[in-house]
């Protein structure tokens, strides 16, 4: 498993991996035929935003292995920081 995220990695010099995060947040919104998921972790400020076609287990106090990237996100005019991730797994 730890092959695909090293070429992962390579591949896309833009991804971070982070192993052993914990959740403080964990909140699940409806956005058309998809579920928006959006995690705090502890030390960081930012966002975490994934999408899934169902509903997620709640990751609340949970650590997390996370593969993401950096974006921008515009909301109410205002430029967000988030982290898109692109793969997420309970240690």
């Amino acid at each position: 498993m730890k092959t695909d995220v090293n070429k992962l990695l390579k591949k896309h010099a833009n991804l971070v991996q982070t192993d052993g995060l914990k959740v403080t947040s964990h909140v699940q919104t409806e956005k058309d035929d998809w579920i928006i998921n959006t995690v705090m972790v502890e030390g960081y400020n930012v966002p975490f935003k994934f999408k899934r076609q169902q509903a997620y287990r709640n990751l609340k106090g949970a650590r997390v292995n996370m593969t993401y990237y950096p974006a921008v996100e515009m909301v109410a005019g205002i430029e967000l920081e988030v982290m898109n991730v692109v793969r997420i797994k309970m240690t």
